[in-house]
């Protein structure tokens, strides 16, 4: 009994740092691309001022989408902190 509970701390230590690797690379993924999103519609705005319009529409709707990453991974990071399929997996390999 103590070595399944030991297990399972270690699965939810092992959990826990993987999740704070997936929040900071989710987090530094959408800051990189709000940057380039953002420099890449300024550049072609100053290339063609005309254009501006539809570059605003589509930096906005790539903007949407950017934020919409760091969300379902976030989603997916409770997921992995609060209904861990990792302990259930380790119980039933070892027939708990």
């Amino acid at each position: 009994m103590e070595v399944t509970a030991t297990m399972i701390a270690d699965i939810y230590a092992a959990t826990a740092i993987g999740v704070g690797v997936i929040l900071a690379a989710a987090g530094l993924g959408s800051a990189i691309g709000w940057g380039l999103i953002c420099s890449k519609t300024l550049e072609g705005i100053a290339r063609q001022p005309e254009m501006r319009p539809a570059l605003m529409t589509n930096m906005f709707i790539f903007a949407g989408l950017m934020e919409s990453f760091p969300f379902i991974i976030l989603a997916f990071a409770m997921w992995f902190l609060f209904a861990n399929p990792f302990v259930g997996a380790m119980t039933a390999a070892l027939g708990a």
